[in-house]
């Protein structure tokens, strides 16, 4: 379809050129008698046949140069594309008015040549000013609207802050699986955005040589396609890609703040850049180790001892979320359940571990 567009821009440019000036060149070389200048629709028609014959050796060049601006503007994000266009549009504008006053200057290289480098200089650095400067125009924007709720009635307020935040997913929560369980339950409002950047990663950890990681990237994609499927949420593809960002964690922090939305993961790391730039994030982790289950010194629980401790004569339990206690005297109870008394609960970065001891040592003492 391109290419016959192609070819009838030719066509039109052809006969327009001919019946404009094919006529005028002719008499003026007299290569023929024919009075030319009144057959000036014969020109037309000789510029259209010459420029069609022309099309067939560059419309290959031009449809591929064509193809890779699209391809070009597909992967800049909407974002990008809207401020940019719009700073091209107040350059271009700004350069129409300063060039009026040059038009009326009577020296060709000032009433012509120059208008159009300023036009073009113009146009450039208003693209470049709308496209590198967006992060501040969104919180221009964000804070005059801020300023308008402040005036609005409560009402409407509420109404629009009843919007959730648009969730989106990082690759290691992903990969974890929880994800798909808290989706379940409906404690994720909003939309759940997955940027094509993400999936790409995904991929290639599933393409990987190495068989762990071959078998952690083909579960992250079973999550995802469970997630889209399967689950009452509404799952959004983030199909734009920032290019002069390499790293996928930065990508989503910038992600983030485009969208105004919220980063979820489980990776520490990222969980600290996403605070020190103020997007906010859910890590799933801090999820797991909220609603684990309070226990207190004190509390007697029924464990079965599974192995030895790194103290001496100490045993190792778990609870059923993963929580992990210390059973003091526990070396002869490997392998039997055993009721133990809690005797102090300590919270660490890795999570909370509990200590305690066999109920019937403490009756014994």
């Amino acid at each position: 379809m391109l290419n016959k567009i192609v070819h009838l821009f030719f066509i039109i440019s052809g006969g327009t050129i001919g019946f404009l000036y094919i006529p005028d060149i002719v008499n003026l070389l007299e290569f023929t008698d024919v009075s030319w200048a009144e057959s000036r629709y014969l020109g037309m028609v000789l510029g259209a046949i010459i420029l069609f014959g022309l099309s067939y050796f560059v419309t290959d060049y031009i449809v591929g140069f064509l193809r890779w601006i699209e391809e070009a503007l597909i992967k800049i994000p909407v974002g990008d594309l809207l401020f940019g266009s719009l700073g091209l549009i107040g350059g271009l504008v700004i350069a129409y008015l300063a060039n009026i006053p040059l038009t009326d200057i009577d020296i060709y290289l000032v009433s012509q040549v120059l208008p159009l480098f300023i036009t073009i200089l113009l146009g450039y650095f208003g693209f470049q000013v709308g496209f590198r400067r967006r992060d501040e125009l969104m919180n221009l924007l964000n804070f005059n609207r801020k300023e308008r709720d402040k005036k609005q009635p409560t009402e409407e307020v509420a109404s629009e802050r009843k919007q959730p935040k648009s969730k989106i997913l990082d690759t290691s929560v992903i990969i974890d699986g929880r994800i798909a369980d808290i989706c379940q339950t409906n404690f994720l409002e909003g939309t759940i955005v997955i940027p094509q950047f993400v999936l790409g990663e995904l991929q290639h950890i599933a393409d990987s040589s190495d068989v762990l990681k071959r078998n952690r990237g083909r579960r992250g994609l079973d999550v995802l396609n469970r997630i889209q499927k399967e689950l009452p949420v509404n799952v959004e593809i983030y199909e734009g890609d920032f290019d002069d960002i390499p790293e996928v964690d930065s990508k989503l922090i910038k992600l983030a703040k485009v969208m105004d939305g919220i980063v979820v993961t489980n990776d520490f790391n990222l969980n600290k850049v996403c605070d020190l730039q103020g997007v906010p994030v859910l890590n799933i982790n801090d999820l797991a180790n909220a609603v684990k289950p309070v226990v207190l010194p004190g509390e007697e629980l029924n464990v079965q001892v599974i192995k030895d401790g790194k103290e001496h004569n100490q045993g190792v339990a778990y609870l059923d979320d993963g929580t992990m206690i210390v059973v003091e005297e526990g070396h002869d109870y490997i392998g039997k359940k055993v009721e133990v008394l809690i005797t102090s609960v300590l919270q660490t970065s890795a999570g909370r571990m509990i200590f305690a001891k066999p109920k019937l040592l403490e009756k014994a003492q």
